[in-house]
Order: C-alpha cells, then structure tokens, then sequence
C-alpha cells in the first residue's frame, strides 16, 4: 500500500462494521412484515427480502470495487417488499442514502444522495396512514453521511497534500546536499590541480603529491554523493575542521581556529560542518583573501576572512545555507569586515 492509498477516514476500514451495527434499525420493517396481514410463504420471502438487503448493504462497504452492484441489489430487495410493508419501505432509504454518500466515486454519490433525500417526502401524501413529516427523521441521518464524506475527502486531499510537500522537500533537500558537496569538493579540486600544474616543473614531488590528494579527494567526493542521494550521510564537524586549514592553505589561504569541537553544541555539530565546509568554499571560490579565522562556541560558529567583501546577489550556496539554518531555528548575518566578510551562524 502506498502512502496515497493509506485510509484517512474510519469509514474506508470499518465502514462495514459501522453499517452492521445500524441494521438493527431493520427490526421495524421486520416487526411489519410479521404483523401484515398476508400468507406465510410472503412474510417468508419479505423476510428474505430484508435480510439479502441487511447483506448487501454491509458488502457494499467491504468490497468497494462493487458498490453499484450492492447498492442496485437493495434497490430491488426494497422494493420487493412493497406489496407487505407498502409506504414503509422508504424507511430504507436512510441506508441507501449512507451507502452512496461514503462509497460511490464522485460525483455520482451527490445524485444518488439527492435522489435518497427527496424520497422520503412522499410521506407528506399521506399514504396507507404512514407518517407524515418521516422525511424530518432521516434527513440528518442522510446529512450525516454527506458530513463524513466531505470531511474524508478534505482529509485525503490534505494528506495527498503534505505527501507532495514531503517529496518536494526531499528533493529540495537532496539537491542542497549534492550542491554543497559538489561545490566544496570541485573547489578543492580546482585549487589543487591549478597548484599541481605550478609545481610540476619546479617542484615533481609535491606536485605528484599533490595528484595523491587529487585523486583522493575525487574519491572521497563521489562517495558522498552517493552517500547524500541514498539520505545516509551527515555532516562530520570534526572532520571538516581538519580539512578546512588544508583546503585554504592550498588556495594560498592561512587559518586561525578558535575553539574546538568540544565548544560545540552536540545538536548542531552536523549542521555546523555543513555551514563550514560551505563558508570555506565561499572563500576559495570569491573572497581572495589571504587569511581566514574560525570561531567556534556553544552558540554557533563565525567565519571571518579579509577578502573583498560581499558583492553581487547572493548564490545557491548562501541561500542553502539560510535554509538549513532556519530549518534548525537559527540565525544567519553575512555582515561586512575590515576588510573582507563575516558569516555569523547562531543557533538556539
């Protein structure tokens, strides 16, 4: 089953068990039919009648996919009693007005009830001494009906509703991933290819040595892209912090830590690597800087470089940022420096 076809309303597991309990309001026609003035071999087959429409109704809501066929059945099981209970058998009408109303597909259920609600107003003629005014005694079982479908319907839709909204955010959320370690891991690559190419003439050692972390770091970069779109990976702020210096030194880039991981608050470390390893990128890719300071606290963590500053919109980058940040009931200030930019990520 999947999630769309999860039941939302009791009527769509139970419905049968609910209709099998309000048979006992058969008993009525069961009392006329034993009263009438009529053989025993027709009480016997009005009987009959009434139990095959007691059947039917409960299968009507315990097999759906044949509801129309239930549902004529009554029809005639009803009306086969006519020549006993006579005017008496629109007192079937609140089960037909039931069935249709929680289980025949749209819009057809909005006639077939229609149809149900205006029958029993042939009370008001009167006939064969039935109760005028009966039409006042069944409409709100009728309308009871129509309540629990409206509202099972509005259910359904918005469950369909948070279903989509769950799948938008996934994927939201998986692109984000792959944008931030695919954006981290190419800089790194980039800064290190272009240092390998400077070297490979001046200095061959650190230049294959290089390559080594080139092609370490390409691997380490399709793992967690494999990681991220199978949901499994989270951020490392351990490991981040060790890699950030490297990666900045390559780019030219010197680094001052404050505080260590142990500052931190345990709740938002995951949160923290991701907001570090994007900041870092930020700063190789944009802010050509030559130094970079690292804070971090029980409150959060502050990058600061003395680079250009901000310029121009802001990117993919800084925006999932802010959403993640937010999503974790955060706060995120990219405010200029002297020189250079600050990005000040608070957590609660």
């Amino acid at each position: 089953m999947t999630a769309e076809q999860i039941p939302t309303n009791p009527w769509e597991k139970w419905g049968w068990a609910f209709a099998a309990i309000w048979l006992v309001f058969l008993v009525y026609p069961v009392i006329a039919v034993v009263e009438a003035d009529v053989s025993m071999v027709v009480k016997i087959l009005s009987l009959l009648c009434i139990l095959g429409f007691a059947v039917a109704n409960v299968l009507g809501y315990a097999r759906r996919g044949r509801v129309w066929f239930y549902l004529a059945a009554m029809v005639v099981l009803a009306l086969a009693t006519v020549p006993v209970l006579g005017m008496g058998v629109i007192s079937y009408t609140p089960y037909l007005a039931m069935l249709s109303a929680l289980e025949l597909p749209a819009p057809a259920w909005k006639w077939a009830v229609g149809l149900w609600g205006v029958t029993p107003m042939v009370s008001l003629l009167g006939i064969d001494g039935f109760p005028p005014y009966f039409f006042l005694m069944v409409w709100p079982v009728m309308l009871g009906g129509v309540m629990l479908r409206i509202f099972g319907e509005r259910e359904h839709m918005a469950h369909e509703a948070q279903h989509r909204f769950a799948v938008v955010a996934e994927r939201e959320r998986v692109a984000r991933d792959v944008h931030d370690v695919l954006g981290h891991s190419l800089t790194a690559l980039s800064v290190k290819a272009e240092l390998a190419a400077r070297l490979v003439d001046v200095d061959p050692v650190r230049a294959r040595a290089e390559l080594e972390s080139i092609q370490a770091t390409a691997r380490q970069a399709l793992a967690e892209v494999r990681a991220t779109v199978g949901g499994l990976r989270a951020g490392n702020l351990e490991a981040e912090l060790a890699a950030a210096p490297l990666v900045l030194a390559d780019a030219g880039v010197t680094t001052e830590v404050v505080g260590t991981v142990a500052d931190t608050d345990p709740r938002h470390r995951a949160l923290l690597a991701w907001v570090l390893r994007e900041s870092v990128t930020n700063v190789v890719r944009h802010a050509q800087a030559a130094s970079v300071v690292i804070e971090l606290d029980p409150r959060g963590i502050t990058v600061t470089d003395d680079g250009t500053g901000v310029t121009g919109p802001e990117g993919n980058g800084l925006r999932g940022m802010r959403e993640r940040v937010s999503g974790a009931g955060g706060t995120i200030e990219v405010t200029p420096a002297t020189p250079g930019t600050r990005v000040r990520v608070g957590l609660p």
